[in-house]
């Protein structure tokens, strides 16, 4: 069944390939990870559908990686500011600026195996390409130029491909090689090609759709939130009626009780009574059978995506 991760955020803020005022940025170069709809009477709002085959990448990224790169969103406000001023001047999508965290955790420091350096991981000859300069200094490690140099080469990439995950999977595992399989398996679809690249740079676009989950997500609390309180009512039922038809549904996924419970309208403690052990199951990757009335059944197959990925939010937002 094919899952679905909805991500809902105010004023996101996306590029396209010309520079234009940040009210007015568009998807272009997606497509191959979001679908975009307008939420209904919510001025500047979305719903942001994430690939499928990327959900369980970032649901295993945000549980080890989500705290650290929490406290990133903090003391990386200045580097931040500063690449989304340089990206967007080059017409690039600000959310590139991730491609930078899962390079060198912003450090300019870093050093490759292969010679790569600085924040964003340039290698020498493209540095003296684009003007760096490597000796005495380094300007790979210099913040301002590095970024410049990044931007520039990101742009000759999506002007190559047209993809911005085929772009981040360029950077890492290069132009030529990347051309070599689109030519191959004749698309450009990432997720069609995903398995003829290296190990490496497959994961190093999923670590980048992941990273992007978990900075823009703190802008979905207050709408997630709201979603949840708008279909939850009380019911004064608590206990399983033992004359009630009970359905049995096989699920797979992070789906959590309280989750299924305020969507389903349902008491808490009715479902808990019916699914005793569904969270501690489910955490550990196995596939649990489900019970639920035959009404709450229906409403669950109808919305079990959504539910799911609503699920996965309440996750994200436990990471302290």
């Amino acid at each position: 069944m094919r899952t679905l991760l909805f991500i809902y955020c105010f004023f996101f803020c996306f590029g396209s390939i010309a520079a234009q005022d940040s009210t007015s940025f568009n998807r272009i170069g997606f497509s191959s990870l979001f679908s975009v709809q307008q939420v209904p009477d919510k001025d500047k709002s979305f719903v942001i559908e994430m690939h499928p085959k990327a959900i369980s990448f970032v649901q295993s990224y945000i549980e080890k990686e989500g705290p650290g790169l929490r406290k990133m969103k903090t003391w990386a406000k200045p580097y931040f500011n500063l690449y989304d001023q340089i990206l967007i001047a080059n017409g690039i999508p600000v959310e590139m600026k991730y491609l930078s965290v899962i390079e060198s955790h912003l450090s300019s420091q870093v050093v490759s195996w292969a010679g790569a350096a600085g924040p964003w991981q340039i290698m020498p000859a493209e540095a003296t390409r684009l003007g760096l300069k490597l000796l005495p200094n380094d300007e790979r490690m210099d913040y301002q130029k590095s970024t410049q140099a990044a931007a520039t080469i990101l742009r000759e990439l999506y002007q190559q491909f047209g993809d911005w995950l085929l772009v981040v999977a360029a950077y890492n595992g290069g132009a030529g090689r990347l051309n070599r399989v689109i030519e191959k398996k004749k698309t450009k679809d990432f997720w069609a090609l995903q398995y003829e690249l290296p190990l490496e740079t497959r994961n190093h676009v999923k670590k980048f759709i992941a990273t992007h989950a978990i900075f823009e997500g703190v802008a979905m609390n207050e709408t997630t939130e709201v979603a949840v309180a708008n279909i939850s009512t009380a019911t004064n039922t608590n206990q399983v009626d033992p004359k009630m038809e009970i359905a049995s549904i096989l699920i797979s996924g992070r789906y959590n009780a309280k989750t299924i419970a305020s969507w389903l309208k349902m008491p808490f403690n009715q479902l808990k009574e019916l699914n005793p052990n569904m969270d501690k199951q489910l955490s550990t990757g196995k596939s649990y059978t489900l019970k639920l009335p035959a009404k709450e059944a229906k409403i669950f197959e109808a919305y079990k995506n959504q539910i799911l990925q609503a699920s996965i939010q309440s996750l994200y937002l436990d990471i302290d």
